[in-house]
């Protein structure tokens, strides 16, 4: 059955004390943009702690709605609803039948009626009406059983202008509405990692956007647009991802040049770094994200980090750092980037990767090493900023 009306319920927002109506509202806001690519209109609102979707149109795609929906940060469950106008008491027993009817296919189980009722001026009381009602439903289907303490099946009545009535609740992502925790910038390359780091960061509230190092003719158009297909993915759950394309060919090959050969996947690492505070900066972002995870390659010893970490001031956030790979790639698989991650178009990283790259940098001899750039990194580092190409990556079906 379509139901007409969602409860959305929400986890974390219920301890957030007298900052709680900010968080209800970015939520909403969440809700109403994730709507926008559904068929039909919605009436997404709020009341007394609770937030609802109602479908205003004649028709519309139930599963499209509820796939989009799960795919708002902030949303613990998704509560499909009937609704129906207080026309009386006998009005709403008919109607608990008949939803039940249609419902509960197998209706050989334990149940339990839970009536909330915000509206202090009906004439019966949430205990009365849960009895009541519990007691018409047995009479309507012999096979039910009452079990107040661990029913096998719930069947929630919220009484307010109009009455609602649910039995199912579909998980949602969890976290926090996105935007509510300020804004980071994820270095997002074509792997398996770094889409999920995406992820991950924004589902604690932090909107996203993302920098990518292209170096043509080393890396192919179709290496690039891998990375704009993942950050459209990200977008389903971020919402619209400014995809900032920074074309790094130039600085790779002076670093090839001048530098030691197993430094280079750390010093070209640090300069990425540095880019991508340049433009972290300027777009106000409050950190950077990465996809890293300690020791999963050369470039991510404890070592390799802190020597990556020394190019920038910002905070660097790895919400990936403690995770193996079968971990990742599960995730990448539940969010749907994992089939993009893996086709076959070469980064930047790879193609400039040293065949015996140190794993244990000392900083000092990195630093050193770095001055043999001084002489045109400065000036290849501001074309490269200033040459960036800009994409709004958002979701598509």
């Amino acid at each position: 059955m379509n139901e007409k009306a969602f409860l959305i319920k929400y986890a974390e927002i219920g301890v957030k004390g007298r900052n709680r109506g900010v968080f209800e509202d970015a939520l909403v806001r969440q809700i109403r943009h994730g709507l926008k690519r559904c068929e039909g209109e919605f009436l997404v609102h709020r009341t007394r702690g609770r937030i609802y979707v109602d479908v205003v149109s004649e028709s519309y795609d139930y599963e499209e709605t509820v796939d989009a929906l799960q795919a708002v940060f902030g949303i613990s469950a998704i509560c499909p609803m009937k609704r129906t106008e207080d026309e009386g008491f006998e009005k709403l027993c008919r109607d608990v039948v008949d939803y039940v009817g249609e419902a509960w296919a197998d209706r050989n189980i334990t149940f339990k009626v839970y009536t909330r009722r915000a509206r202090k001026d009906y004439p019966m009381e949430s205990m009365e009406v849960s009895s009541a009602i519990g007691g018409v439903l047995l009479d309507a289907y012999p096979e039910l059983r009452v079990d107040v303490h661990r029913p096998e099946r719930m069947l929630h009545i919220e009484i307010r202008e109009k009455i609602y009535l649910y039995s199912t609740e579909i998980p949602g992502p969890g976290g926090m509405p996105v935007g509510t925790n300020g804004k980071g910038m994820l270095l997002l390359s074509g792997g398996i990692d770094s889409p999920v780091a995406g992820w991950m960061i924004a589902k604690r509230g932090v909107k996203i956007d993302a920098v990518y190092f292209h170096a043509p003719p080393y890396t192919s158009d179709r290496a690039k647009q891998k990375v704009v297909d993942l950050a459209k993915r990200v977008a389903r759950y971020s919402g619209p991802v400014w995809l900032h394309v920074v074309n790094f060919t130039d600085i790779q090959l002076y670093i090839y040049e001048k530098c030691p050969h197993e430094e280079l996947t750390i010093i070209m690492r640090r300069y990425m770094m540095r880019i991508a505070e340049a433009i972290a900066q300027e777009t106000e972002c409050l950190g950077l994200i990465t996809g890293e995870s300690i020791g999963q390659v050369a470039s991510q010893t404890m070592q390799s980090l802190a020597a990556t970490d020394d190019a920038c001031l910002m905070p660097v956030y790895r919400p990936l750092i403690g995770m193996d790979k079968r971990e990742i790639i599960d995730l990448s698989e539940k969010i749907g980037t994992y089939e993009t991650s893996i086709l076959p178009y070469e980064d930047c990283c790879t193609i400039f990767v040293a065949k015996h790259p140190v794993t244990k940098p000392n900083l000092s001899v990195i630093k050193r090493h770095e001055h043999s750039l001084d002489e045109k990194i400065d000036e290849l580092v501001k074309t490269a900023l200033e040459t960036r190409e800009l994409i709004v990556a958002d979701y598509e079906k």
